[in-house]
């Protein structure tokens, strides 16, 4: 299935993302902390000052269950409560999964919990979905880790007809903008990347060296074949960022980022923006300073260089 145009006019789709040129968002936490589990510390005051600075969207995580062994237990609130939760609070700005778990769930209920949110928040819900990367999490579903490549096929298929359908049976709501909720399938999820781009109203993808990722966005756009601003099908990505106190500083990788001033910053991300990702998520897990702080400063010096589509 082929999604095209369908999600053009979607709100959270329009204020996130535009053909050449780059949007900025916030994964939660919205807070830098030290090992698996964050504090959780004034993060709805935090999404209301994005919202406020024009940030484009706010992405929350879908971890089940905590593994100490991977070192990472998201925001800890579920993902559909704490994505409401936001989406109540904020105003304006999108409210996306990164991502939920496809295989973990039935269709039904993702269906009837994507729609939800997306109608609830006036049209500003972006649904991120993977495969899934933890082991552990799949035998309290039911499910096998190895099947879930086939599964996440299988599932996507049955929210897209659930989300169309209205017979023998009708899940409501339906999406805020007919006929789909926007899809951004996150990786490669155990597929291709041409069927990702058949079935995906855009990709979630991760940072790497700037060389590799400019072949792994030529391989994008050759998939997709744009012929018209109709098709076009964006991309974006994470980004770890710890933001110093000097602007000026070098930029120094660190996990999945870079630890840097905010005058490096834009160049990173302006090069980001010319070789085609449409919105980067930053995430301040690894940050040195306060997150309000960085936030702020961000907000003044950095996002009206990449602003929101209003």
């Amino acid at each position: 299935m082929t999604t095209g145009n369908t999600v053009s006019g979607h709100p959270g789709f329009r204020r996130t993302f535009r053909r050449d040129h780059l949007t900025l968002g916030l994964f939660f936490p919205i807070e830098a902390f030290t090992g698996d589990l964050p504090r959780m510390q004034n993060q709805l005051e935090l999404a209301r000052a994005a919202d406020e600075a024009g940030f484009a969207a706010l992405w929350t995580r879908d971890v089940p269950v905590r593994d100490p062994h991977f070192g990472d237990a998201g925001q800890i609130y579920d993902t559909w409560v704490f994505t409401s939760y936001v989406a109540a609070a904020t105003r304006r700005i999108a409210v996306g999964t990164g991502s939920v778990i496809l295989p973990l769930r039935a269709a039904v209920d993702l269906a009837k919990a994507s729609c939800s949110v997306d109608v609830l928040s006036g049209g500003r819900f972006l649904f991120g979905v993977a495969s899934g990367d933890r082991p552990v999490e799949f035998p309290l579903y039911g499910h096998e880790h190895a099947r879930r490549g086939e599964d996440f096929r299988t599932r996507l298929t049955e929210v897209r007809n659930l989300y169309r359908d209205a017979g023998p049976f009708e899940v409501l709501p339906k999406p805020a903008v007919a006929p789909t909720v926007p899809v951004l399938i996150t990786g490669f999820a155990q597929q291709s990347l041409d069927w990702i781009t058949r079935n995906a109203d855009g990709w979630m993808t991760y940072h790497r060296e700037p060389n590799v990722q400019n072949v792994i966005l030529d391989r994008w756009r050759e998939a997709v074949d744009i012929t018209g601003e109709g098709d076009f099908k964006p991309v974006m990505q994470s980004l770890y960022v710890d933001l110093t106190d000097d602007p000026d500083a070098a930029a120094t990788p660190i996990h999945l980022g870079y630890r840097l001033g905010r005058n490096r910053l834009k160049k990173i991300l302006s090069t980001l923006g010319s070789a085609g990702i449409a919105h980067v998520a930053i995430n301040l897990k690894y940050g040195s300073r306060p997150a309000p702080e960085v936030l702020e400063e961000i907000a003044e010096h950095v996002l009206p260089h990449f602003p929101s589509h209003q």
